[in-house]
């Protein structure tokens, strides 16, 4: 059913209980005697009437590097055919060249936008996260005791970390390669780059592991007083979905939408087989276990179609925005 015939059926669906409940009190008021039987009747009534005027949980967007609210027109018009009426917010925070930013500081401003989101959403949220979003988004339900998100959806997210020589990664670091990028994002200087804070290089992992500032404390990697807490509040989700595919040409190793990740051969290792699983670092393998991981594997979609390929969201992510 079309977004049209949906919203002629619920005016119908009103207007005849209206005209019904018109009826009923007339006969009441006529014969007091059917009280004792048409009451319950326009209860049940009334219940089916507020049922079909329920709404469905608000949507929250957070895009990707160098992204902004405009790119997302397309999944605004797709969520809006299958789901009408639903709140969407494409937060507006570090957009283009601010995505640049040091993750932390990015998640912070989120926070600040998102919050008054969830408290007003008696039901939960949805997020919707893209990309570099993915990892900020992961950050923020890690780090808020009270969020309240029900579906998170990470959309082709680099969600074990990024290595790979990329166009992104070639215009922002001209001088480097992915075998020496190292040398500039395990420093302080590389981790004030959005880019660097989730690089993950396999063939420096010391490196990484005392210098990452950002996915090795995510990944409960390395080690911290908040990797409790941050696995408990993250455990608060109801699912977690995995969205990425083979031709993205941007994520690299692009399974590391699924979190898997390369080992020091450069062998991609799936999900199961890594250390932040097999230990629960952070809570991935209880979700696993509760049967609340979804994974979509999307062959033919390349990294920038992924919030606007038709096929993408009407298989991987419409069903969850309820």
């Amino acid at each position: 059913m079309g977004a049209g015939e949906a919203a002629s059926a619920l005016i119908r669906a009103r207007s005849g209980a209206s005209e019904w409940l018109n009826l009923q009190a007339g006969i009441m008021r006529h014969h007091p005697g059917y009280i004792g039987v048409l009451a319950p009747l326009c209860i049940f009534i009334i219940f089916l009437l507020l049922t079909l005027t329920a709404s469905y949980k608000p949507i929250i967007v957070v895009h990707g590097l160098f992204d902004s609210p405009s790119d997302f027109h397309q999944l605004l018009e797709f969520i809006n055919e299958t789901h009408a009426g639903t709140n969407v917010t494409v937060v507006d925070l570090f957009d283009r060249t601010e995505s640049l930013k040091p993750l932390w500081m990015q998640v912070e401003g989120f926070r600040q936008a998102i919050y008054p989101i969830m408290q007003n959403a008696v039901d939960g949220v949805h997020l919707i996260c893209y990309s570099q979003g993915g990892l900020i988004c992961r950050a923020l339900l890690s780090t808020m005791p009270n969020h309240n998100v029900d579906t998170f959806i990470s959309l082709s997210s680099p969600q074990m970390g990024q290595y790979g020589d990329t166009k992104y990664l070639k215009w922002l670091f001209p001088e480097y390669m992915k075998s020496n990028l190292y040398r500039l994002c395990y420093t302080q200087l590389g981790q004030d780059f959005s880019i660097c804070n989730y690089w993950n290089d396999p063939h420096h992992r010391d490196l990484y592991l005392n210098n990452s500032n950002f996915l090795a404390l995510l990944n409960d990697e390395r080690l911290h007083p908040n990797a409790t807490a941050w696995k408990r509040n993250l455990l608060r989700i109801r699912k977690l979905v995995l969205i990425g595919g083979p031709d993205d040409g941007v994520i690299t190793p692009w399974q590391s939408s699924l979190f898997a990740f390369y080992d020091s051969n450069e062998t991609v290792k799936e999900m199961t087989s890594q250390p932040v699983y097999l230990l629960d670092t952070f809570g991935l393998k209880t979700l696993n276990a509760r049967g609340d991981i979804i994974f979509y594997i999307m062959p033919g979609v390349t990294h920038t179609y992924w919030h606007s390929n038709r096929t993408v969201y009407d298989t991987c992510i419409s069903k969850w925005l309820t």
